[in-house]
């Protein structure tokens, strides 16, 4: 019995495409926090992993070290404070009330 030949790539129909795409950067979503970061300086070694794990670019840098973070898109994840190696940690989520 001859093998069936398989399509290849190029044989596939074409997807959707949604036009316009990008960053939410427009869109203030710091709101939506319900814990939200705390930046311990004198622990902080800037090793930048806060900053490289942060899904919201949420981190502040100021001239090639962390300076903060910006609440206006901060969710509260903290992925910041889970991947900080500092041990005792230099990034401490605490309860935000948004008050």
């Amino acid at each position: 019995m001859a093998k069936e030949k398989k399509k290849g790539w190029k044989a596939l129909t074409k997807g959707g495409v949604i036009e316009g795409g990008g960053t939410a950067k427009e869109f203030k979503t710091g709101d939506w926090r319900s814990e939200r970061p705390i930046l311990l300086s004198e622990k902080c070694i800037n090793c930048l992993a806060c900053w490289m794990y942060c899904p919201d670019s949420a981190v502040i840098m100021k001239d090639g070290k962390v300076a903060g973070f910006d609440y206006d898109y901060c969710k509260g994840c903290g992925i910041c404070a889970h991947e900080c190696p500092v041990k005792g940690k230099a990034i401490k989520m605490i309860p935000d009330n948004h008050g």
